[in-house]
């Protein structure tokens, strides 16, 4: 436990040992496995051409876990630099390399393609044009919990035009969240642990490290700014009584489950 007084010998700051990245990246890994057992159970050959669009963050996350066993892996994004996501600490390791392209005609040459654009990506029409081994597509919506994104939510009908005899949904949810994304359930474990926090006897304040890292990823294009943003303690917290940080951010982050369906 990092622990040191605060402004006096009687109050306490404690910071956590996980940092941003690892919620990430433990929330990440939830999704890359799920899709990644699921692609195991197909029996789809190793040498099967595997076609993911989307790199934010699942994508990345995906393509890297699929590394470990695939040797024919191609990342389709709109956005160039996100290349750069493939060679930063994020979303685990590369065995295998993986191709990136922006050209989105070549999402038509897989095998095995997924789908992880959710709102405003891949659209039914284009989503008609596959004929694919399999095709597993990623639900942007967690619980349900919001009218305008469950109106707004495509996915059913995109994945009933694909010409598949396998097809699945990615379905990650657990803490209430509206959506699915990566960065929506990093702030929502953040927003849940704050008011835990606060809730405690003796907790005079806390903070977590957290911006909003959309424009530097998007708007600046700076992933170098991005990994090191991430790379420090998710919270800190004041108190005259000192409690395990890490323990209380393991047991949020295990109630996100994701899974095939």
């Amino acid at each position: 436990m990092n622990v040191d007084t605060g402004i006096t010998s009687e109050v306490f700051t404690i910071k956590s040992e996980t940092k941003l990245i690892d919620i990430f990246n433990d929330i990440i890994s939830k999704k890359s496995e799920a899709v990644f057992n699921y692609i195991e159970s197909l029996n789809i050959d190793v040498n099967s051409k595997i076609v993911v669009i989307g790199t934010y963050f699942t994508g990345v996350g995906i393509v890297k876990k699929l590394s470990q066993k695939y040797e024919n892996i191609l990342l389709v994004d709109i956005y160039p630099h996100l290349e750069e996501m493939l060679h930063a600490d994020l979303g685990g390791d590369l065995k295998n390399e993986v191709e990136f392209s922006s050209d989105l005609d070549l999402i038509y040459t897989g095998d095995v393609v997924i789908d992880t654009t959710g709102f405003g990506g891949i659209n039914i029409e284009q989503s008609s044009k596959f004929d694919v081994d399999a095709f597993i597509i990623e639900d942007p919506v967690a619980e349900d919990n919001d009218e305008l994104l469950k109106d707004k939510n495509n996915i059913h009908e995109r994945l009933d035009s694909v010409k598949s005899l396998n097809k699945a949904i990615i379905k990650t949810k657990g803490i209430n969240t509206k959506t699915s994304g990566t960065m929506t359930l990093t702030i929502g474990i953040l927003t849940n642990l704050l008011n835990g926090f606060l809730e405690r006897e003796g907790v005079l304040y806390c903070a977590c490290e957290m911006g909003f890292f959309e424009e530097v990823i998007f708007k600046e294009k700076d992933i170098e700014k991005f990994m090191e943003l991430v790379n420090v303690n998710a919270f800190k917290v004041s108190t005259i009584k000192p409690f395990d940080l890490d323990e209380l951010i393991h047991e949020e982050i295990n109630k996100i489950n994701s899974k095939m369906i």
